[in-house]
C-alpha cells in the first residue's frame, strides 16, 4: 500500500507536510485576505450575492443533505456494524466519557452556544413562520415554547448528526483501515490509491476551506461578544478595532495552546469549560425562574421530539421571506462548514470505542447538553422578558451581543452579577481558544497527511492564519460576512459529505460482524 509520507520532503519549511497541499492553501488563506483587504467593496456584494443565491436557489438541497446525514447515522447506529469497534478489536478508549465528551462538547459548540442560546428565543419569540402558521401572537407564553423549539432544532440531532458522522467515518478509515486520519482516506472504497493523488489534494483542500470559514465565523462571534463582556465589565469600548486587538490576542494563545498538543491545552482547557459551564448553569437554574425552567424544560422536550420531521424538512414558500436563510440555512452551513474540523477532531479522540457508542452516545449527550442550555439560558431570558419587566429583546435586536451580560445583571443578584459576567467573558476566552487551537491543529493535520503530531512550525502558521481570516471577516461586514462565509463553505463539503456517506457503506459491506475486515485494503477499491 501506498505510503503517504514517502512523498513528503524530510527537511527544509516543508518538512513533514505534503509540500502541494501546504503551498495551495496558504496561497488559497492568503488570497482571500489580500482581497478582502484591498477591495472591501467588492468583497462585500460578492459575499451578499453567494449567500442570496444559495438561500434562494440551494436551500431545498441544504435541508435535504442534513436529512440525509442524520438518516444515515440512525441506519448506522441501529445496524450490526454499530458494534464495530473504531481500532482493533482488543482496543479501549483513550480517554474517559467526561473527557471525551468535554472535548467533543467544548471544540464544536461552545462559543456559538453562549452567543445565540438567548439571543436566538428572544428573536424567535417575536415572530417566526411557525408561529405564523400555528396562530400564535408573538411574544406570548406559547410563542416562547415555539421559539425554544425552533432553538433546539437548530443545535439538535440533525446538527450532531453532521460532526459524529464525519467523526466516526474517519476514524473507520484511520483506526480500522489503517489510512491516514484525513477527508481523503473517506475515499479510499471509491478511488483506492488515488486519493494520493490530485484528486485527493482538491479533497482535502476543500475541508481546509471549509474549516478555516467554519472556524473564522465562530471565533468572530465570540469576539464580538468578549467585547461586549469587557465593556460591561471595565467599560471597553465595542468597535472594530477592539474586537480585531482580541482577535490577535486570544489567537496567540489559541496558537499556543495547539503547539502544546491535544493531551495538555485542549485537554485541559476543554475539562476547565465544562465545570465553568457547570457554576453559570448552576446560577441561572438558582437566581433564575426555577420552577419554570424545569416544567419549560420537560415541555421542550416532547415538542421537539413531536416536531423533529416536520421541522426537519420543512422549506420556506415565501420567496420574499428572509427568515430561513437568516436561521435555519446558517446553522446547516454553519455545521457543514465546521464538518470536517470537528468530524476529524472527534475522530482524533474517539479510537478504541465502538461506531455505536461514538454516534449514539455522541449525538444523544450533545444534544441533551445543548437542550439543556438553551432551555436554561433562552427560559430565563424569556421568562424575564414576559413576566419580569425587562426587555431583553430589544437589546438582542440591537446589540445581539450584549444579551447574554443584560440578562445576567437582569437576575438581580447584587453580590454575584459581576462575578458571573467575569466568568461568562472567561468562558468566551477560553472556548475561543479550544475552538481554535483544535481547528489549527486540525488543518496541520490534514498538510500532514494524518499525522497526530503535525510540525510546530505549521501550527504557529495556522493559527495566526485562523486567526487573521476571522479579523479579515470582521472587518469586511461583521455578522453578515460571517453568516455568508459559513454558508458558503459548507457547499463544496456538503457533496464530500453524501459521497462520504455511501463510502462508509461501502466499506462495511466488507466487514465481518464481530470480526475481522474481509476485505484488505488493496481490494477495497
Amino acid at each position: 500500500m501506498h505510503n503517504p509520507q514517502s512523498s513528503m520532503p524530510g527537511q527544509g519549511f516543508f518538512a513533514g507536510v505534503n509540500k502541494t497541499m501546504a503551498i495551495a492553501s496558504i496561497t488559497m488563506v492568503a488570497a482571500f485576505v489580500l482581497f478582502t483587504v484591498l477591495q472591501p467593496e467588492l468583497a462585500n456584494t460578492i459575499y451578499t450575492g453567494v449567500k442570496q443565491y444559495i438561500e434562494s436557489e440551494l436551500g431545498w438541497y441544504y435541508i435535504l443533505t442534513v436529512n440525509v446525514v442524520l438518516f444515515v447515522s440512525i441506519a448506522i447506529v441501529v445496524s450490526p456494524y454499530g458494534k464495530l469497534r473504531l481500532g482493533k478489536d482488543d482496543e479501549r478508549p483513550e480517554f474517559s466519557n467526561f473527557t471525551w465528551f468535554a472535548m467533543l462538547f467544548s471544540a464544536a459548540v461552545g462559543t456559538g452556544l453562549l452567543f445565540w442560546s438567548i439571543a436566538e428565543p428572544l428573536s424567535h419569540l417575536q415572530g417566526n413562520p411557525f408561529i405564523a402558521t400555528e396562530g400564535i401572537a408573538p411574544n406570548t407564553l406559547d410563542a416562547a415554547q415555539t421559539a425554544l423549539r425552533v432553538t433546539i432544532f437548530h443545535w439538535g440531532f440533525h446538527g450532531w448528526a453532521i460532526y459524529i458522522l464525519v467523526g466516526t467515518i474517519l476514524a473507520y478509515f484511520a483506526y480500522r483501515r489503517g489510512l491516514p486520519l484525513t477527508i481523503r482516506s473517506a475515499f479510499y472504497p471509491l478511488l483506492g490509491e488515488r486519493i494520493y493523488g490530485p484528486i485527493g489534494h482538491a479533497i482535502d483542500l476543500l475541508a481546509i476551506f471549509a474549516t478555516l470559514f467554519g472556524t473564522a465565523t465562530t471565533l468572530g462571534l465570540g469576539v464580538s461578544q468578549m467585547n461586549a463582556g469587557l465593556n460591561s465589565l471595565f467599560g471597553l469600548e465595542i468597535s472594530s478595532t477592539n474586537q480585531v486587538l482580541l482577535v490577535m490576542g486570544v489567537t496567540v494563545a489559541a496558537t499556543l495552546s495547539a503547539v502544546s498538543g491535544l493531551k495538555k491545552g485542549i485537554r485541559f482547557l476543554s475539562e476547565w469549560n465544562i465545570h465553568l459551564s457547570m457554576i453559570l448553569f448552576a446560577f441561572f437554574i438558582l437566581a433564575g425562574p426555577t420552577v419554570f425552567l424545569l416544567t419549560i424544560f420537560t415541555t421542550s422536550v416532547g415538542d421537539y421530539l413531536g416536531n423533529l420531521l416536520p421541522m426537519g424538512f420543512w422549506t420556506n414558500p415565501d420567496p420574499e421571506s428572509q427568515w430561513q436563510g437568516w436561521w435555519t440555512l446558517f446553522y446547516w452551513g454553519w455545521w457543514l462548514s465546521w464538518g470536517p474540523y470537528v468530524g476529524m477532531f472527534i475522530a482524533r479522540i474517539s479510537r478504541g470505542r465502538t461506531i455505536r457508542e461514538v454516534l449514539f452516545g455522541g449525538m444523544m449527550a450533545a444534544t441533551l447538553g445543548a437542550m439543556s442550555w438553551i432551555v436554561i439560558f433562552g427560559g430565563t431570558a424569556l421568562h424575564l422578558q414576559l413576566f419580569g419587566g425587562v426587555d431583553l429583546a430589544t437589546v438582542a435586536n440591537d446589540n445581539v451581543t450584549q444579551v447574554l451580560f443584560q440578562t445576567i445583571e437582569a437576575l438581580d443578584v447584587p453580590w454575584a452579577s459581576s462575578f458571573m459576567v467575569g466568568m461568562a467573558t472567561l468562558m468566551i476566552v477560553t472556548w475561543f481558544v479550544t475552538s481554535a487551537d483544535s481547528g489549527t491543529l486540525v488543518i496541520c493535520t490534514i498538510l500532514s497527511q494524518g499525522n497526530p503530531h503535525p510540525p510546530q512550525a505549521y501550527r504557529v502558521i495556522w493559527g495566526l492564519g485562523l486567526g487573521a481570516t476571522s479579523a479579515v471577516l470582521l472587518l469586511a461586514g461583521g455578522l453578515q460576512a460571517l453568516q455568508t462565509a459559513a454558508i458558503a463553505a459548507a457547499l463544496p463539503f456538503s457533496v464530500v459529505l453524501l459521497v462520504m456517506c455511501y463510502c462508509m457503506f461501502k466499506a462495511l459491506a466488507s466487514e465481518q460482524v464481530g470480526g475481522v475486515v474481509a476485505v484488505e485494503q488493496s481490494e477495497a477499491s
